[in-house]
């Protein structure tokens, strides 16, 4: 769903769930026009839940290997409004390209959030906002596009 001209569009980035989808992310994603999943479902219901939300894109991930997550693509390219985001997750090195006329890398894997800006290129991971593990945050991201500019922020989720 495309908001009025001169209204902000945002976008829910989430990444390496691992099968678990905090209710958190509901509250932090109820505004979002649209939700990238960047690999690491490991669930079909994820993606399920996800839509309840917002239109998802999801790429697959290392782990995924449930009947529906294998069938999801290696890359995307989504373009939302006036901006063409490049959707791996981040364990290939097949990956060592980018499609003409990316404005926007989002990735996973790492499990450890990060925004940066490169060469003009906004690049976001959101950590992984499944399983805690003791050396990364339990977090997601948002990605703000107000005409053509871009930002993003790393929000990290309770726990308990």
């Amino acid at each position: 769903m495309m908001k009025n001209f001169g209204s902000p569009l945002k976008i829910g980035v989430i990444s390496d769930t691992h099968g678990l989808l905090r209710p958190a992310v509901f509250d932090v994603f109820k505004d979002v026009d649209h939700i990238l999943h960047a690999g690491d479902v490991c669930s079909d219901a994820i993606l399920r839940e996800l839509k309840t939300i917002a239109p998802v894109a999801a790429v697959k991930g290392n782990s995924d290997y449930t009947p529906g997550c294998r069938q999801l693509p290696l890359f995307d390219v989504v373009k939302i409004g006036p901006a063409e985001i490049f959707l791996h997750h981040g364990h290939s090195e097949d990956f060592d390209f980018m499609p003409s006329g990316t404005n926007i890398v989002v990735s996973g894997h790492t499990h450890l959030p990060r925004v940066e800006l490169f060469g003009g290129i906004l690049r976001v991971n959101p950590g992984s906002a499944g399983p805690r593990r003791p050396s990364s945050p339990v977090s997601v991201a948002i990605i703000t596009i107000y005409n053509r500019a871009r930002s993003a922020s790393i929000i990290e989720l309770p726990t308990d």
